[in-house]
């Protein structure tokens, strides 16, 4: 597909909206808009977070039935995720991109549970 089209009046805007919307997911476009993450599917992100449960779960498991005399064992690494950097909790936190910047003032305030009475006025 050329380009060019669009320019010379032979692709419409709807079209090449469509086409750059569903792109491939290994496209050299959405590559470079989202680096690594690009390629990760949620069955990816679903599969690294059963991998780092399963091995929690074990070292659990190990923890409780090991001699009291032993050293404690480490405490399992996540799987490396997108987006983090190695060594830092490697969590799907760190993974999922950060959202677009919002210019209302409220979005920049940080996150807060809602208090007794809040919770009786939204309810009631």
């Amino acid at each position: 597909m050329d380009l060019l089209d669009w320019h010379r009046g032979r692709l419409t805007s709807r079209r090449l909206a469509v086409l750059v919307k569903h792109l491939p997911r290994d496209s050299a476009t959405l590559q470079e808009l989202h680096g690594e993450a690009s390629r990760w599917s949620v069955t990816d992100y679903l599969l690294a977070s059963v991998v780092d449960q399963l091995s929690e779960a074990n070292w659990m498991f190990a923890t409780v039935n090991r001699d009291e005399d032993s050293d404690p064992l480490d405490y399992p690494e996540p799987v490396p995720r997108p987006g983090s950097t190695p060594g830092a909790g490697a969590g799907v936190e760190a993974a999922e991109p950060s959202p677009a910047p919002s210019s209302s003032p409220s979005a920049a305030a940080p996150a807060r549970n809602p208090t007794a009475t809040e919770l009786v006025q939204f309810f009631s």
